[in-house]
């Protein structure tokens, strides 16, 4: 429930404290002009490493791999693009960090350690007695 009042209270909140913060240091048009900006280069990164995860995705999978790095890049990406979408610096700053490859890196790193163990893994009766190849950096 505090999460919930987190994400749509005070993120809001904080987000439009920093634009007119923004707006008042270098005007509004230049402000607005400051946000497309940003968007489009998201946009275009989101797209750029979108389709480099989706490659790496689709040789992990060919080659018989279970792809749990790729999965999660994808993830963050989805993540990133989300947060291209609302408006405001902070989760524009937010995404384009989660669209950079090594703090995304660092990102799955954090994930990965903080969930290893809790997830369960589904054999079927194909392979059931080896688990399957996760490669995770």
């Amino acid at each position: 429930m505090a999460l919930l009042v987190l994400l749509f209270l005070v993120v809001p909140i904080v987000e439009l404290y920093v634009i007119i913060q923004v707006g008042q240091e270098i005007g509004a048009l230049n402000t607005i002009g400051l946000l497309l900006v940003i968007s489009v280069l998201g946009a275009w990164l989101a797209k750029r490493e979108g389709t480099g995860v989706w490659r790496r995705l689709n040789q992990q999978v060919s080659t018989g791999k279970v792809p749990g790095a790729e999965l999660i890049d994808a993830f963050l990406i989805l993540l990133a693009g989300a947060l291209l979408l609302t408006p405001g610096f902070v989760s524009d700053v937010l995404a384009i960090f989660l669209l950079i490859p090594p703090t995304r890196a660092l990102v799955r790193r954090v994930l990965r350690r903080r969930f290893i163990g809790k997830v369960e893994v589904f054999r079927g009766a194909a392979s059931p007695s080896r688990p399957p190849d996760i490669d995770l950096p």
